[in-house]
């Protein structure tokens, strides 16, 4: 992206829009801030408006960033040549030759620079020249380009270079009255005549000297001229080589906007065409190359594709261009080892191709991509090895050790039936079984939640995921899990005891027959104890005939107990089951009550008699 800024921007600066240019090359820093180019190249823009102390401060960004680099002190030696300050613009230009002492361009620069700080200072009144004003008018170059003789001066880009600098420092007037076609524009700005005593060889004196003859003549009428536009002032000391390097440059960021117009429209032919022209022009932009690969990859034809990506990887390493670049290049080359992959069955070039992507740039999308392709691997792996036949052997297998208690060897083999099928509920639940004699409760019940999730209608599955529950102290989700079982099988014995022996467990902690490390845990604080809304709840439960109270500070804290105590529909529905049975029997069928009276026996708050 800041390649392409930078290359906008040296169009825009080689047709003369400054501005413009300003504005390329600024969003081009913003994307590559330490390129020393783009500051070199907004320094040139700056001095080409007259605007010297901007000129001059990306003048010295690019000297900072790039101290051997001899363009930087001729900008920064043309900087303060239009600030005016001329000791230091020598300097930078000496600074420039000692890294290119052959550079013509910095020897022409401190040439002229030296022969201006030779010129007395302009405050001397014997110096200073009184016609330098002149050239300060609005209708300068509308004059000049009016009259025959000057109109064609104009095209000359010394003549150019000397009124602007005039236009710039008056009294440097002094400096040019020795070349005719001063005197003849400073006539035609006067109006007048220009005729010098002296001979067409000999030299002219100074005009605050000397001055020459003037002939007045009788006043013309005027006739009315078209104002022409100010003629632009011509690029800042740019060689040969590098504008025709820059007009290729332009040329070729035309072609690449013709390959994304004919990308857009399908014609990925032509798209193909155009940016093969780019990167003939310019290879120094891999978005050229970057963007063929991505036609190819449309097109169907990955090898090319790949060809590309790999091209572009290359050339971007040796050109150190941007990581996001060469990022984009090797993600593309995995997108089509993955397209290859759907007929080849290997995922694996792809796989390669996303993660060196992320070496050089995490970027989510190619992150997602080498996601997509390990999954897709893993599925083909899967699908490869799938045999339900060979499943139900090593699920026997499995069985067998299981029956002769050898734990380890029984695990192994489920997991090689799951391996070959891995949508067997049953080798999931047996698996559970072996983990829970060998006392791993996470992984049993990892298994046996996965049993249910493939299906919810195994009833061996509850059963597996209560007991490990019920091992890990959690009675009351164990109580669930049977109660859920229950609902598709409601005789089957294993459940049934579950829930019995669940009840007892919770049962015991309410009365507090429990261990002196659960003791512990349930300690009531002594601030409960002063609480007027802890006696309450108290005085309440004390009316009921068919609940007992247990006080367990862990179980008060729990917010949704709370909640459930300070309900009044609830404090109703306690009551009922004091005072007449038959509405409190009306309540149970309520899934919502049931499930807060199941709550509080679960937290050791209410237990039943």
């Amino acid at each position: 992206m800041a390649d392409e800024a930078k290359a906008k921007g040296n169009s825009a600066f080689s047709s003369g829009k400054f501005d413009e240019a300003i504005k390329f090359f600024s969003e081009a820093i913003d994307l590559a801030p330490t390129n020393h180019v783009l500051y070199s190249n907004r320094s040139a823009s700056y001095a080409s408006l007259h605007q010297y102390s901007k000129a001059l401060e990306d003048a010295k960004k690019t000297v900072e960033l790039k101290p051997d680099w001899s363009k930087g002190y001729s900008r920064l030696g043309a900087a303060y040549v239009g600030l005016g300050s001329f000791d230091e613009a020598i300097n930078s230009y000496e600074k420039g030759l000692e890294f290119d002492p052959n550079n013509e361009a910095l020897k022409s620069a401190l040439s002229d620079v030296r022969s201006r700080s030779r010129v007395p200072p302009s405050s001397s009144s014997s110096s200073s020249s009184p016609f330098g004003n002149i050239f300060q008018g609005p209708e300068l170059w509308a004059k000049l380009t009016a009259d025959p003789t000057t109109r064609g001066y104009l095209q000359q880009p010394d003549f150019v270079r000397m009124i602007q600098d005039l236009q710039r420092n008056p009294n440097n007037f002094n400096l040019y009255l020795k070349d005719q076609r001063m005197m003849n524009a400073l006539g035609v700005l006067l109006n007048i005549t220009m005729r010098s005593g002296a001979g067409n060889d000999e030299e002219m004196p100074p005009m605050d000297r000397d001055m020459p003859e003037m002939e007045v003549e009788q006043p013309k009428k005027e006739v009315p001229v078209k104002k022409q536009p100010e003629p632009e002032p011509e690029p800042m000391d740019i060689p040969d080589e590098e504008k025709e390097a820059k007009e290729r440059k332009a040329h070729a960021q035309k072609e690449k906007e013709l390959g994304n117009a004919a990308y857009k429209k399908k014609d990925f032919d032509t798209a193909i065409e155009h940016y093969s022209k780019a990167i003939e022009l310019d290879d120094t932009d891999i978005s050229f190359i970057t963007n063929r690969a991505a036609v190819y990859l449309e097109m169907g034809k990955y090898e090319e594709c790949i060809k590309d990506c790999d091209k572009a990887v290359e050339r971007g390493r040796e050109l150190r261009a941007d990581f996001k670049m060469v990022a984009r290049a090797l993600t593309r080359k995995g997108t089509a080892f993955v397209k290859m992959a759907k007929a080849s069955k290997d995922y694996e070039p792809a796989i390669e191709a996303f993660q060196k992507a992320l070496t050089e740039h995490r970027n989510p999308d190619t992150l997602k991509k080498l996601n997509d392709a390990e999954k897709a691997k893993k599925d083909l792996e899967q699908q490869e090895y799938f045999d339900p036949k060979l499943a139900d052997e090593e699920r026997e297998k499995g069985n067998d050790f299981f029956k002769q208690q050898k734990y380890p060897e029984a695990v192994a083999h489920y997991t090689e039936a799951l391996r070959r099928n891995p949508k067997d509920p049953r080798v999931y639940s047996n698996r559970a079984a072996c983990y829970t004699k060998l006392a791993a409760m996470p992984e049993g019940l990892k298994d046996a939640e996965k049993c249910l999730e493939l299906d919810p209608t195994f009833t061996k599955g509850y059963t597996r995921k209560g007991a490990i529950q019920f091992f890990m102290k959690e009675f009351d989700k164990a109580l669930e899990t049977y109660q859920e079982g229950l609902k598709h099988d409601p005789n089957n014995q294993e459940l049934l005891d579950g829930v019995r022996r669940c009840v007892e467990q919770i049962n015991r902690a309410g009365r507090g027959d429990i261990s002196p490390e659960d003791l512990k845990e349930r300690q009531v604080r002594a601030y409960l104890c002063s609480s007027k809304w802890f006696l309450l709840v108290i005085a309440f439960f004390a009316l009921l005939n068919g609940f007992h109270l247990v006080l367990q500070a862990k179980a008060m804290h729990d917010p949704e107990v709370q909640n459930i105590l300070s309900d009044p529909v609830m404090r109703q529905v306690l009551q009922d089951f004091q005072e007449n049975p038959k509405a409190a029997q009306d309540h149970l069928k309520s899934p919502e009550v049931m499930q807060k009276i199941q709550k509080l026996v679960a937290a050791g708050i209410v237990q039943i008699k």
